[in-house]
């Protein structure tokens, strides 16, 4: 029997997510080091550049060799899958794609290890922190050279990623260049829409366990509120 293609691509996904995700960690490390250590020696640099452009390959052919999976024509399978689009041209946003890297872990046990709310906070946490730290590493990048910047230091874009993401905007350091404000937006948008999924799911939490409590029957046999 013949494998249709859905299952094609589900086994190929189900193999190359873990290690799709450990090269991801390898690509926003030599980023790292190619952003925060510019006084290394040039073997260092070239070996960053040269992890980059590595990993970066395996997130095209990936991302071909699921096209192919698919049995779509490329403006449609493009259509319908643009976070991964997104994701292969700026590959800092890849945590996002740890809901797909968590579900692929799961369908090789029989039951979750935790429920809803905790996925949902979990994801969310750890999106917020590695996108943190990716969108701080880009902006110090533009940044700390431009004339009449307040973002010159690590620590600086650090601070404003936490003001970005928590939508607070203290407006103490912000970008000034094209770039460093378009990476702003995007920190925007996804900081808002993690903020909306933890408050959200929390929000649901806590009616549930009012609710579970309301059912409880009483202690002492009596009708609450009687």
């Amino acid at each position: 029997m013949h494998e249709v293609p859905a299952e094609r691509r589900q086994r190929w996904e189900d193999l190359t997510e873990v290690p799709l995700l450990i090269a991801s960690l390898l690509y926003l490390a030599a980023y790292a080091v190619h952003v925060l250590v510019p006084s290394a020696e040039g073997w260092v640099h070239t070996l960053a550049l040269v992890v980059i452009g590595t990993t970066w390959l395996c997130f095209l052919v990936d991302y071909l060799v699921r096209m192919w999976l698919s049995g779509l024509r490329p403006l449609r399978f493009l259509r319908a899958h643009v976070l991964d689009t997104l994701v292969l041209l700026l590959p800092l946003l890849r945590p996002l794609r740890l809901v797909q890297i968590y579900m692929a872990l799961q369908r090789r046990r029989d039951k979750p290890r935790m429920d809803l709310y905790q996925r949902v906070v979990a994801y969310a946490g750890t999106a917020a922190l590695l996108l943190g730290f990716a969108g701080a590493l880009a902006v110090y990048q533009q940044e700390r050279y431009a004339p009449g910047a307040s973002i010159v230091t690590f620590g600086d874009s650090v601070w404003w990623v936490c003001a970005t993401l928590t939508t607070v905007g203290y407006g103490d350091v912000v970008p000034v260049t094209r770039a460093g404000r378009t990476i702003a937006a995007l920190m925007m948008a996804f900081g808002m829409a993690l903020l909306g999924a933890v408050t959200g799911s929390f929000s649901s939490w806590l009616v549930q366990v009012f609710e579970r409590d309301e059912r409880r029957p009483p202690r002492n046999g009596k009708t609450p509120g009687k």
